[in-house]
């Protein structure tokens, strides 16, 4: 094509363009901002707009959020909340540097985070998950009965960092083992496919996802769950100081519509998948349900959905000070919050 002739057409194009915007003014119709992701509606402008850094790609284990948004808990609460997924090597960073108002992540990684970078001034405002949801995974014909036994043997991780990682440290302690006493390989997502070929004697996963993932596949497994040994704090809803201090009201909206979410999940896992599909693109319900249903009791954690819990949060610093991944923190109480 000619040079005049590109441009004639981009002209051409242009023009399309901007009649096909005039007619959907005229028409009224809605802002093309308004997604599945955000509030929406008209009524958008009288809405505080926030967002949350979820992680990840959209998966059925943001249902309580998914669920709230769908039933308009958060418009109720006069706030218009976008989702961000993405995997991102430091969701908290995202958030001090005002890319998100909240964060989703566990409270080792804020504890992490704010050993690395003293000037952090961040809270956890709600925990949703009550239990942490790392497990060692092993076939149930192996030999391994117990954490001791897994001395001499292979198990496959992601890598060495996040929660698996954190979970495999947890439960080799446990089990009163150290890494010398194992041998850690790294082997990316790909944990249910290296236990089915045998590539590795054990894998670290979710409780609710690759046991599920195996015994689909016909793979018996026998689990050992960190939250069965070590009651570490998983992920909640976290903020900075700033917003907690300058827009409680803000805040409290969010955990609250959030929990209510939460309630609706528990209460009714089917509904709850059936809301989330609109989030959650390709979902499989079937297996969304099963994974879901093996999610409700680490959302339940002791009956307290969002509580968090001091013990909780003191045996994690413990345990991270022992592991030499963070220093000693002098002000651990600062660092949550019951709503």
């Amino acid at each position: 094509m000619s040079v005049n002739r590109r441009i004639a057409v981009t002209l051409k194009l242009i023009s399309l363009a901007l009649l096909s915007g005039l007619l959907m003014v005229a028409c009224g119709q809605p802002d093309s901002s308004s997604t599945p992701n955000s509030s929406g509606g008209d009524s958008n402008k009288s809405l505080k707009n926030i967002s949350i850094g979820l992680g990840y790609n959209p998966d059925i284990q943001f249902a309580p959020f998914y669920v709230a948004q769908s039933k308009g808990y958060y418009k109720d609460a006069g706030l218009n909340v976008t989702f961000n997924h993405g995997i991102v090597t430091d969701l908290i960073g995202t958030m001090d540097a005002g890319k998100n108002t909240f964060v989703f992540a566990s409270g080792d990684e804020l504890l992490v985070a704010h050993d690395k970078n003293k000037s952090l001034q961040a809270v956890d405002v709600s925990t949703i998950f009550q239990k942490y949801p790392v497990s060692i995974i092993v076939p149930k014909d192996s030999s391994i009965k117990t954490l001791a036994d897994l001395k001499g043997h292979t198990i496959g991780e992601p890598g060495p960092f996040g929660a698996t990682h954190t979970g495999v440290l947890a439960l080799l302690q446990a089990g009163k083992l150290s890494l010398a006493d194992v041998k850690l390989q790294s082997i990316g997502f790909n944990q249910v496919a290296a236990m089915l070929s045998h590539k590795v004697d054990a894998v670290v996963g979710y409780s609710n996802n690759e046991p599920l993932q195996l015994e689909r596949n016909g793979f018996q497994v026998r689990t050992f769950s960190v939250s069965d040994y070590m009651p570490l704090v998983s992920n909640g809803i976290i903020t900075t100081q700033d917003t907690y201090t300058n827009q409680a009201q803000t805040v409290h909206a969010f955990v609250d519509a959030t929990l209510k979410g939460l309630k609706d999940v528990i209460a009714d896992p089917q509904k709850a998948v059936d809301l989330s599909k609109n989030y959650v693109p390709g979902m499989n319900t079937d297996q969304a349900l099963e994974v879901l249903k093996a999610t409700v009791p680490i959302y339940q954690g002791n009956g307290k959905p969002g509580y968090n819990d001091k013990a909780a949060w003191e045996a994690t610093a413990k345990f991270l000070v022992a592991q030499k991944m963070i220093a000693p923190v002098d002000n651990l109480s600062k660092m949550y919050i019951n709503n």
